[in-house]
């Protein structure tokens, strides 16, 4: 039996399993819940010893455990190391779920239940695609290693430690992640750059106290104001950053990554419906995907301070606080640009008042990876298979922290071969995943593995 027809012949088994992966309720962010993402980290070892993959096991960490399997059997051929996770986010708020989270369900050809796409979808399609090859051809065309982590959803805090400690097990020729997606139903999507991240809190101090704004105002300062002042001073009206030093690393576009870019099918119009905005903004000489995608951001997340309830309170506040994150890019330093922010802020702050700062402790330096990589020719060739035309170049706004810890400690680039959609409620109430993205999923790691590198 050829690894397609045992394809085919096992969907409806796939895709219990997937159900009764979902079940488990692996959220790492919630204490409650440890037991569980140790749970989900023990299904997914039992399930890669089941498939044939040998020395699986739990690998420990400061936190949630990772699980680890191998298959060494192709002697001279690259070793590829395969990375995605288990864990979950949260469910809150329950009510707006049609079927409970981890109840999973299938309705119109789709599985619901949180974490059925992100990323538990990615973790056990390639178990199965390994599987059928094993089982149909006796052995595989290449070594894998496979590591799923149990952190991935609070930031991966304890994978670096482990890396470093684990180095010569977890050695490799090149790294893929099944965390991510495709652009479309129809059209694949090889993702070639990620965001960084940085982001700090404001704080702004007047008078050791709350005061009466009729008593003081007009001869105290009001940090509010000085709030509203500060963060005005961040960016100009056509939305470049006005910080000092913040554009003086970015590598700028190249005409053919901008040409890559406009070739992707993307509608400015759709998106600007779909979020029920009048108009789309921005860094100015920029289209929008190019800005989502390949140009650095500083948002303002949240601001508060003074009196916040019902009706009027006549006071002139004693704090005010804001917090800002940036989405960074090549070759752009998080913990550079908050120290130009920090001064900038300092120069910018108006008398009267003083600011202090407290630094995010989740960061993420900017991640890219060459078009023309041998992984990303083979990733090309096998979406070609799948979708029957060649896939898009795509980028991401957002971050993942991993992609430069693994390229830092095991010294390779990390190439993304996932199957979710942007549309699939990943983090949201009614998490879903498509199972025609599971039969290309199959087919697709089932050709991979067939690749040359």
């Amino acid at each position: 039996m050829s690894w397609s027809s045992y394809l085919s012949a096992h969907r409806d088994r796939f895709i219990s399993e997937h159900l009764a992966f979902d079940r488990i309720p692996s959220i790492s962010s919630l204490p409650q819940h440890k037991d569980d993402v140790r749970a989900a980290a023990a299904w997914a070892v039992r399930r890669m010893q089941q498939a044939g993959l040998a020395n699986a096991g739990i690998l420990e960490t400061e936190g949630h455990p990772c699980a680890y399997a191998e298959w060494l059997g192709a002697p001279g051929a690259p070793t590829l190391l395969f990375y995605g996770h288990f864990d979950v986010q949260p469910v809150d708020p329950v009510s707006l779920w049609t079927t409970p989270p981890f109840e999973p369900t299938i309705r119109d050809g789709r599985i619901y239940a949180r974490g059925a796409t992100d990323d538990k979808a990615g973790v056990l399609s390639l178990i199965q695609a390994i599987e059928s090859v094993l089982v149909s051809e006796g052995r595989l065309p290449v070594n894998v290693k496979l590591l799923f982590e149990g952190e991935e959803e609070i930031g991966s805090p304890n994978l670096r430690a482990l890396l470093a400690a684990r180095k010569a097990q977890l050695a490799c020729d090149h790294i893929i992640s099944v965390d991510g997606g495709q652009w479309s139903e129809k059209d694949g999507g090889i993702l070639v750059s990620l965001k960084g991240l940085c982001g700090l809190q404001i704080n702004v101090h007047g008078a050791a106290t709350d005061l009466h704004s009729g008593v003081f105002g007009g001869a105290v300062a009001n940090p509010l104001a000085a709030l509203a002042h500060i963060l005005a001073a961040l960016r100009d009206p056509d939305g470049r950053v006005l910080v000092d030093g913040f554009y003086d690393d970015v590598v700028p576009l190249t005409p053919a990554e901008r040409a890559a870019m406009a070739e992707v099918p993307f509608d400015g119009d759709e998106l600007r419906d779909r979020v029920k905005v009048s108009a789309l903004a921005g860094e100015k000489g920029y289209t929008p995907i190019e800005r989502m995608w390949a140009r650095p951001t500083l948002d303002v997340n949240g601001m508060w301070g003074g009196f916040q309830g019902a009706g009027v309170k006549t006071v002139l506040p004693g704090e005010a606080h804001a917090k800002i994150t940036c989405r960074l890019v090549a070759n752009q330093d998080p913990q550079k640009i908050i120290e130009r922010i920090i001064a900038h802020v300092r120069r910018v702050t108006p008398p009267g008042v003083r600011v202090d700062f407290e630094p995010s402790k989740g960061t993420a330096y900017p991640y890219s990876m060459p078009l023309d990589h041998p992984v990303n020719e083979a990733i090309k060739r096998t979406l070609t298979q799948v979708y029957g035309k060649p896939p898009y170049y795509i980028r991401m706004g957002g971050s993942v922290p991993v992609t430069g810890q693994f390229e830092r400690e095991l010294g390779s680039k990390v190439a993304t071969l996932a199957f979710g959609l942007d549309d699939e409620q990943m983090h949201a109430p009614d998490e879903f995943w498509r199972l025609s993205s599971l039969d290309k999923a199959l087919k697709a790691y089932a050709l991979f593995l067939h690749e040359t590198f």
